[in-house]
């Protein structure tokens, strides 16, 4: 085959494979555009100010909001991230400056894949026989430990990744000037790997903001207002899910308003944690 030949075909298969790459971009973002379309156009009808001051409604009635769903929302969620970022964080920095080689790194690596990939209904289903079952209530308390469970081996993930991405150089030079390993994971290799760690972070809150599956079996649901997170409470993802099955008309616009709340919120995260990101690099 002459040099001529080979050119033309190398030129071919760069053509077709550029032209299947293009094909299946262009088809993910046209699903992308016309869902965040949906949900502008029908979710923004719901919005108003009702959806965030006042609580869920009684079916049919006139005037009701989500303001006890997104407040629920937002209080598991906060407590799980500050539950399971830390714990992740530390099992991050072991695997990536401890455990590299040893059988316990090899083993945490191995529990956090399946982690990773475990369907958070079987997370749910793991803490209802743990908690919801002994206690005999659901509660918001096992909504945040099952939600705190996803966050964790997203954070170990990032925090492993950033953390092994940090030259060796730094630390030998640290080593080199007498600092002790401690000091120098604290202050040399997190904090070059903060907006990493940060977007690890993020991901995993933008994550466990739309989960629903675990909460419909730990912390359920609630149409009143509620700080108690020894009683059930009531969370955006499942007033969504339950709002949208109704025949009512009412609750189908809050449950859009809801979409719209939480698409945009997870966007926003994601956008920022992309941010973060790029800013690294």
């Amino acid at each position: 085959m002459s040099r001529e030949s080979m050119q033309a075909r190398r030129r071919r298969v760069n053509a077709v494979a550029l032209t299947l790459s293009l094909g299946a971009m262009a088809f993910g973002v046209f699903w992308l555009v016309w869902i965040l379309y949906e949900t502008v156009h029908l979710g923004i009808g719901g919005l108003n100010v009702a959806t965030f001051t006042e609580m869920t409604p009684p079916p049919q009635a006139e005037e009701g909001g989500l303001a006890n769903a997104i407040a629920g929302s937002a209080m598991m969620v906060a407590l799980a991230t500050f539950v399971g970022t830390p714990i992740g964080v530390l099992a991050g920095v072991y695997l990536a400056e401890y455990g590299q080689k040893s059988w316990l790194g090899s083993a945490v690596r191995f529990i956090n894949d399946i982690l990773l990939s475990a369907p958070s209904i079987v997370i749910g289903l793991f803490i209802y026989s743990l908690v919801v079952a002994r206690m005999k209530s659901f509660s918001g308390i096992a909504g945040v430990m099952a939600l705190a469970l996803i966050v964790i081996p997203v954070v170990i993930r990032t925090t492993e990744n950033m953390l092994s991405l940090i030259p060796n150089a730094l630390r030998e030079a640290a080593y080199a000037l007498g600092t002790p390993k401690w000091r120098v994971i604290l202050s040399v290799t997190l904090k070059s790997a903060r907006a990493g760690v940060m977007t690890g972070v993020l991901l995993a809150v933008a994550r466990i903001s739309g989960e629903t599956a675990p909460l419909l079996f730990t912390a359920l649901s609630n149409q009143f207002w509620s700080a108690d997170l020894s009683q059930p409470m009531s969370s955006l993802p499942v007033t969504i899910f339950k709002f949208a099955m109704s025949p009512y008309e009412n609750w189908q616009k809050l449950a859009w308003a809801g979409v719209f709340i939480i698409t945009m919120g997870v966007l926003a995260l994601n956008i920022i944690a992309r941010t973060l990101f790029k800013n690294k690099h």
